[in-house]
C-alpha cells in the first residue's frame, strides 16, 4: 500500500533490534521481568512511536496527540525502552527497572509516569479504555486516534469482547488495535490453556475491520496502519503473527521466557545474536 523510502524501513528496523536489546539488558538487571512478549511486540512498539503516531516527546501532554495503551501491561520493557528511545526519559533510567524507588515498575503507572496514558496490568482492560478515549475523540471533534497493543492470551478475557461490541456498535473507526499473536502465555500454547482461534473471524463477526499481517515486517506494519486510518465507520483490530523471544535463538517459542529472564551468560548470546544494536 505504502510508498516507502528503503532508508527509513532499514531505520525502523534497526531500531527495532536496540529495542530488542534493551529489554534483555534491562530484564537481566533486574533479575525478572517479561521478556518474551516485549521481543514479540517490538517491531509494532517501534513502528507505531516512530512513524505512525502523532506525539511530540518535548510536550507529553499535548491535546492533539495520539494515544496509545498498553494493554498486555507486563511487556513495558518494551513500552519503556521505545519511551526512553523517543526522548521521554532518559535511556541510562532503564537499568532501574523493577528496582526500589524507580519510576518503572514492572506494570506501567501512570502515576509514576504521567506520559503513561494508562496503568495497566490487569489483562483484559486496556480495549474498554482505549474506546473511552476514542469516543471521547469523537465527541470533541479531535482527530486524534487511539493506538492499543493486546495480549493473544488477554484474548481469553471476557471484558475484551463486551469492548469489541461497544467499539463497533459506535464506530470507533479512531482505534486501531493490535492482537500480539505469538500464540503463547504463562503457561503454555493458547491453544492448549484456552483456544481463542478462529480470532479473525472473532473480530470479525463482533464488526471490526480485520487486517491479518506478520507482526515483524515493517512494511505490513506500515501498511495495516494506513488501511486502518482509511477505513470509516468501523475499529480495526489487526492480527499481527510473532515470535514470542524474536530475535534470540534460544528465547524463540519458548514459553519459560514469557516471565523470566537470561542469565549472565544468556545475556551474552542473546546481545551477539540482536544484529543492529549499539
Amino acid at each position: 500500500m505504502g510508498d516507502y523510502d528503503v532508508d527509513i524501513i532499514k531505520e525502523l528496523e534497526q531500531k527495532a533490534d536496540l529495542i530488542r536489546h534493551h529489554v534483555i539488558d534491562m530484564t537481566c538487571e533486574a533479575g525478572s521481568g517479561h521478556p518474551g512478549g516485549s521481543l514479540s511486540s517490538a517491531d509494532i512498539f517501534t513502528a507505531l512511536f516512530f512513524q505512525v503516531m502523532r506525539h511530540d516527546p518535548s510536550y507529553p501532554q499535548w491535546d492533539g496527540r495520539d494515544r496509545f495503551v498498553l494493554s498486555k501491561g507486563h511487556c513495558a520493557p518494551a513500552y519503556y525502552a521505545v519511551l526512553a528511545e523517543s526522548g521521554y526519559m532518559p535511556v541510562d533510567e532503564l537499568w532501574s527497572l523493577r528496582k526500589l524507588g524507580s519510576r518503572l515498575q514492572g506494570h506501567p503507572s501512570r502515576t509514576m509516569l504521567p506520559y503513561v496514558e494508562m496503568s495497566t496490568g490487569s489483562l483484559g482492560q486496556g480495549l474498554s479504555v482505549s474506546n473511552g478515549l476514542a469516543l471521547a475523540f469523537k465527541l470533541d471533534g479531535s482527530d486524534s486516534r487511539v493506538y492499543c497493543i493486546c495480549g493473544d492470551g488477554e484474548m481469553q478475557s471476557g471484558q475484551n469482547w463486551e469492548a469489541g461490541m461497544f467499539a463497533a456498535h459506535y464506530g470507533l473507526d479512531n482505534i486501531t488495535a493490535f492482537v500480539d499473536r505469538n500464540r503463547l502465555q504463562i503457561d503454555g500454547c493458547t491453544e492448549d490453556v484456552m483456544a481463542i482461534d478462529p480470532i479473525a473471524d472473532k473480530w470479525k463477526a463482533f464488526g471490526w475491520h480485520v487486517i491479518e499481517i506478520d507482526g515483524h515486517d515493517m512494511i505490513q506494519i506500515l501498511d495495516a496502519c494506513q488501511e486502518a486510518i482509511a477505513t470509516e465507520g468501523r475499529p480495526t483490530m489487526v492480527i499481527a503473527h510473532t515470535t514470542k523471544g524474536k530475535g534470540v535463538s534460544f528465547m524463540e517459542d519458548n514459553a519459560g521466557f514469557h516471565g523470566k529472564c537470561c542469565t549472565p551468560e544468556e545475556r551474552v548470546q542473546a546481545c551477539k545474536e540482536l544484529e543492529g544494536c549499539q
